[in-house]
């Protein structure tokens, strides 16, 4: 209400002195359009909302630990054969695809750094909960998880530097360690207790799992409302990203799952991969973009990481509920024909033995 008081305020005062001077607390004045300072309201939400959805996040990461078994887990790191696919993916991949899609649509340089970023993050914490609901192998996932998290210290710079040069010097963009680090921290600590807890007392550990996963899914439909609601402003962007961000989050789910396969995990491992593929770190590129280019800028493209965000739980709600159809088809089939079986034996056995044959057998 403040901010639209201050408006009408600018508006009248500008017709009555026919001048294009702007209130004292706007950030940015170009002639009569003006920039005022962000609504108290809406800091006091996103402080408080980021605090409830960080407690929310490592409460969700601990319940995830609950279904890692150590051995395995160690496993995965001592034979990372599945680390290694899910890094080639992860940063071979994405970053590629976004390149192409940038080409391929002949976006703005600007908007094409975005998409870069967003291609360059690391594996978001969503896919744990997604690979859960989808029968993953969570010691993969979580492995997977960790790892490209703490490898994108190197590798962002890496990639930005390579595919992005065509549109603006790599220095230009600032890569928040501080925040990456907090996420890495955020991740391993709540995992490791969860998987002392699964360690110490199984029982109790499914227990807590089969909370964390309502509670994980919960908090990925409010990360995606915050966002909306935050964010309202924004949604003014231009076609082409919107198109982006429905193809590449689709195209990291499919070529995940495919370079996993032609790499011969097994199909569990090859849905984890998928989804530790196309979905990213969506919060780490907003950081990211907030802290490298000005607000004139932000205006082309700064919605975008929240549209890949709605996209990639899309398409992951998608993929969750087709393999619950899968699955529960494959269940009857499955039953259907052991109790044919079942029946058989019974028959075969009775003639063979002579024995009594009920009338629910014949």
């Amino acid at each position: 209400m403040q901010t639209n008081f201050l408006s009408q305020q600018f508006n009248i005062s500008s017709l009555a002195e026919n001048s294009t001077a702007c209130p004292a607390n706007a950030t940015i004045c170009g002639g009569a359009s003006c920039v005022l300072l962000e609504d108290n309201f809406n800091q006091t939400l996103s402080v408080v909302l980021s605090t409830v959805l960080t407690i929310m996040l490592a409460l969700v990461m601990f319940s995830m630990g609950c279904n890692v078994e150590l051995k395995n887990f160690l496993g995965h790191v001592k034979r990372p054969w599945g680390i290694f696919v899910g890094f080639l993916c992860q940063f071979g991949i994405m970053p590629l695809t976004a390149f192409l899609l940038s080409l391929a649509f002949n976006i703005l340089p600007i908007q094409a750094v975005v998409v870069l970023i967003m291609g360059c993050c690391p594996g978001g914490t969503a896919s744990n909960v997604i690979a859960y609901w989808v029968d993953g192998d969570m010691d993969l996932s979580i492995s997977m998880t960790t790892c490209s998290t703490l490898l994108a210290m190197g590798m962002m710079p890496l990639c930005l530097f390579i595919y992005t040069k065509i549109w603006t010097e790599s220095d230009a963009i600032v890569l928040p360690y501080d925040s990456i680090g907090i996420s890495l921290v955020a991740l391993v600590i709540p995992v490791s207790f969860g998987i002392f807890v699964n360690h110490k007392w199984p029982s109790k550990a499914k227990i807590i799992l089969k909370i964390g996963s309502i509670v994980g899914a919960v908090l990925i439909v409010l990360i995606a409302v915050v966002g909306g609601i935050l964010y309202k402003g924004s949604w003014i962007i231009s076609p082409k990203l919107w198109i982006i961000g429905t193809i590449f989050p689709a195209a990291g789910y499919s070529l995940g799952f495919f370079l996993a396969r032609i790499a011969g995990l097994s199909w569990h491992r090859c849905r984890t991969v998928s989804l530790e593929t196309g979905m990213q770190n969506t919060q780490l590129c907003s950081t990211i973009v907030q802290l490298s280019f000005t607000p004139e800028q932000l205006e082309l493209m700064f919605t975008f990481p929240l549209i890949y965000s709605i996209f990639q739980l899309l398409f992951a709600a998608l993929i969750l509920g087709g393999y619950r159809l899968y699955r529960r088809h494959r269940v009857k089939t499955k039953t259907d024909v052991e109790k044919t079986e079942q029946k058989e034996d019974s028959k075969s056995n009775g003639k063979i033995n002579g024995g009594f044959v009920s009338d629910e057998m014949k």
